[in-house]
């Protein structure tokens, strides 16, 4: 059986601006309705990003099959090289001529308070991409990407009998609660974090015992306090991995979503599957940017095990 995962979400830089002020010194609360400001930045970072290649970097990391399908603008032609000297396919990736690569602007205070900006460029193109070519397939996740083709990609999977992870994210906004309850129906399993998970319950209605009910598995990340799955009317508690450091939070829940997928695709158990994803998580958040970390797989296997005291 294959055990390539497909990855179908954003790409993306992320251009990270540090002002060396506080926005609450500029902004006058009683003019916000007619504000005209700027900020000087003196430093300035571009960051390769986007869900979809933090997903597949990790996974190619522990030594999974990803496949990226995504879409990427004229100017991501150094991110397609980036992507390949990595090992990664890039095969199932478009190039949308007449588009830039999605960016997001983050201008960041000196309190660590964010003004962001994002143009989805190229991802707004996402529904061009068709999975067909691309089977067999052992699993795949929906992760965010243009609206169009979140839906398009969970309803060809589940067409063509490919068991996929619905990762709605930050786009879980554009989705009514109906349209969430046929991604529910469509996907084998759900992943939120806490928050979005709130969000899920309340715009389509249906309490956790009945959203876990209709998945294979329902996973819920809780940050610090570590995440829980519910799969097969079982509960699994999975503890959070102290981190070496807590730098920077970017990518943490892709990272996270990678160990699903490896766990899935190889047959793991979930208390396994959601401990080496808690690793990953661990592991990525002492870095900054979300793919400038980096182990063998030797590596994690001595860091699983020295966790939680048994070898997956």
């Amino acid at each position: 059986m294959t055990k390539t995962s497909l990855i179908c979400g954003s790409i993306a830089f992320d251009k990270i601006m540090q002002y060396h002020g506080r926005f609450g010194e500029t902004l006058l609360a009683d003019q916000l309705h007619r504000v005209n400001v700027s900020f000087l930045v003196p430093t300035l970072r571009t960051e390769y990003g986007g869900c979809a290649v933090n997903i597949a970097y990790n996974l190619k990391l522990l030594g999974g099959d990803p496949l990226i399908m995504g879409t990427i603008g004229q100017d991501g032609g150094e991110y397609l090289d980036r992507m390949e000297q990595q090992g990664l396919a890039t095969n199932a990736i478009r190039t949308i001529a007449h588009a830039y690569t999605a960016q997001c602007f983050v201008t960041a205070d000196l309190d660590n308070n964010q003004i962001n900006a994002f143009h989805p460029g190229a991802m707004q193109f996402s529904h061009e991409n068709s999975l067909a070519d691309y089977l067999p397939l052992r699993v795949a996740i929906i992760a965010p990407d243009g609206r169009d083709g979140m839906i398009k990609h969970a309803r060809d999977c589940a067409e063509q009998g490919v068991p996929f992870i619905f990762d709605p994210g930050q786009q879980l906004p554009m989705f009514s609660g109906q349209e969430l309850l046929t991604f529910i129906d469509q996907a084998a399993y759900l992943a939120c974090n806490d928050y979005e998970f709130e969000m899920v319950m309340d715009r389509t209605g249906l309490p956790l015992q009945d959203v876990a009910a209709r998945l294979g598995a329902l996973i819920v990340t809780r940050g610090e306090a570590g995440s829980d799955i519910y799969a097969g009317g079982e509960h699994h508690k999975i503890p959070a991995v102290p981190a070496a450091a807590t730098i920077d939070p970017t990518g943490c829940g892709d990272a996270y979503r990678a160990g699903l997928l490896y766990g899935i695709a190889n047959d793991l158990d979930w208390p396994t599957t959601g401990r080496l994803a808690s690793l990953l998580g661990s592991i990525k958040i002492a870095h900054q940017g979300g793919q400038n970390h980096s182990f063998t797989q030797q590596e994690i296997a001595d860091r699983f095990e020295a966790a939680f005291g048994y070898r997956f």
